[in-house]
């Protein structure tokens, strides 16, 4: 990513974040409390809140307004994690090298807290102690982040990926398909954090916006590519999961070398839409770049 210690104080930053918005909540059930916290602070690169910052740092947006945005993502990314790995979904028993949290705890307390974890993010957004600036953006803010995560997004690409399970689909439905499952976050990370801009023309947030949705095609396409070139070990997950579930996948339609040179021909694109851009960018430039080289 950016540099190192940037990426490492920043992701301090959001775990304190989180750690304080779960210790503030009244405690009625400690079971579900804590599988919120296994799910929330079990690890993670903390991308989309990274991707929250380094937008925010840009466009000159101060770090205690992105943190609302940030947290809020997060733990709907969470949530998402936490209702993926159920037995009805992916049925994963391992996440980031650990028991998943249906197998931590049991099916029902996951999918509680996957639902609390939903719900936190927006009570995070909603009261989050935004600049007087920001104050009267914050149900836009929210319309964002319910257009990223549900219907129209997340929760509607994940119901295409279950849909598509055992099928084969064109390589324009599978993109359309993660554009919505995972791409749709990533680009609520931008999106969102640009809407906090005091001074910034539809040009600027279009160059934005087709530069999230460049890196988040881009994303998945790695993940497709290091689920089948990576071990068990580096992904904290059984490697070949795909296959496995039978699942479409780029280099399925397009062969490994083909899915590499697709990710390759996404992230010059992205950069393309960054150098129109009159910021300082280099941050996000050196995410794309770990977005396409990571191998876990």
């Amino acid at each position: 990513m950016s540099s190192l210690v940037n990426h490492d104080i920043l992701q301090q930053r959001i775990n304190l974040f989180l750690e304080q918005k779960l210790a503030q909540l009244v405690i009625n059930d400690e079971k579900l409390h804590q599988a919120m916290a296994y799910g929330l602070l079990i690890g993670g690169k903390r991308i989309r809140p990274y991707l929250v910052y380094i937008t925010g740092e840009a466009l000159d947006i101060s770090l205690d307004d992105l943190d609302g945005i940030a947290g809020a993502l997060e733990c709907i990314h969470a949530y998402s994690l936490l209702h993926d790995d159920l037995p009805a979904m992916d049925d994963d028993d391992l996440r980031r090298g650990k028991p998943t949290c249906h197998k931590a705890f049991d099916e029902a307390t996951a999918i509680l807290a996957g639902d609390s974890l939903q719900t936190l993010a927006f009570d995070i957004l909603a009261n989050h102690n935004f600049s007087e600036a920001i104050k009267p953006k914050q149900i836009k803010l929210v319309q964002q982040l319910v257009t990223a995560s549900g219907y129209q997004g997340m929760c509607g690409g994940q119901a295409l990926d279950l849909a598509a399970t055992d099928k084969k689909i064109s390589l324009e439905q599978l993109e359309t398909l993660h554009s919505l499952k995972t791409g749709a976050l990533l680009e609520a990370s931008v999106l969102m954090a640009a809407e906090c801009a005091q001074q910034i023309s539809e040009q600027d947030k279009q160059s934005l916006k087709e530069y999230a949705q460049l890196i988040g095609l881009a994303y998945q396409v790695q993940d497709d590519i290091i689920d089948i070139t990576s071990t068990q070990e580096q992904l904290g997950k059984p490697s070949g999961s795909d296959l496995i579930s039978n699942k479409s996948t780029y280099p399925a339609l397009l062969g490994l070398q083909g899915a590499q040179q697709k990710a390759e021909n996404l992230f010059q694109q992205a950069l393309q839409a960054l150098a129109r851009l009159p910021y300082n960018t280099q941050s996000l430039a050196e995410f794309a770049t770990f977005i396409v080289k990571r191998n876990h």
